[in-house]
C-alpha cells in the first residue's frame, strides 16, 4: 500500500504563490508516474499536472500552463507544484497522486486546501 501525504496548502492573494509537497511511502516511488489533481467545491476533480516517473514527461491543463510547475525528486520520494501567478479560480483541495502507468493512478493523498482570495 502506497501513502501519499500532501503539504504546503493555505492562504494567498490573487498573484501570489504557493509550493505543494507530497511524499510517498513507497520504496518503488521512482518508478511511479505522478499527478497533482485538484477539486473545487460543486465541480469535478480535474488533472492538473502530471510527470512521468523520470521527469522527462510533463503534461500540464491548459488553465495552469505558463504558471503551474511540476517537479520530482526521486531521492526523496518527493513530487511538488510550483503554483506562480495564483488566480481565485485556483481555489480547490489540491490531491497528489500515483500510479504505475500514465494516467491518472491508483493511489490518492487525503488533499490539501488553496484559496486564492483577497
Amino acid at each position: 500500500q502506497v501513502q501519499l501525504v500532501e503539504s504546503g496548502g493555505g492562504l494567498v492573494r490573487p498573484g501570489g504563490s504557493l509550493r505543494l509537497s507530497c511524499e510517498a511511502s513507497t520504496f518503488y516511488f521512482s518508478i511511479y508516474v505522478m499527478s497533482w489533481y485538484r477539486q473545487a467545491p460543486g465541480k469535478e476533480r480535474e488533472l492538473v499536472a502530471r510527470i512521468s516517473s523520470t521527469g522527462g514527461g510533463i503534461e500540464y491543463a491548459d488553465s495552469v500552463k505558463e504558471r503551474f510547475t511540476i517537479s520530482r525528486d526521486n531521492a526523496k520520494n518527493m513530487v511538488y507544484l510550483q503554483m506562480n501567478s495564483l488566480k481565485p479560480e485556483d481555489t480547490a483541495v489540491y490531491y497528489c497522486n500515483g500510479g504505475r502507468y500514465w494516467g491518472q493512478g491508483q493511489y490518492w493523498g487525503q488533499g490539501t486546501q488553496v484559496t486564492v482570495s483577497s
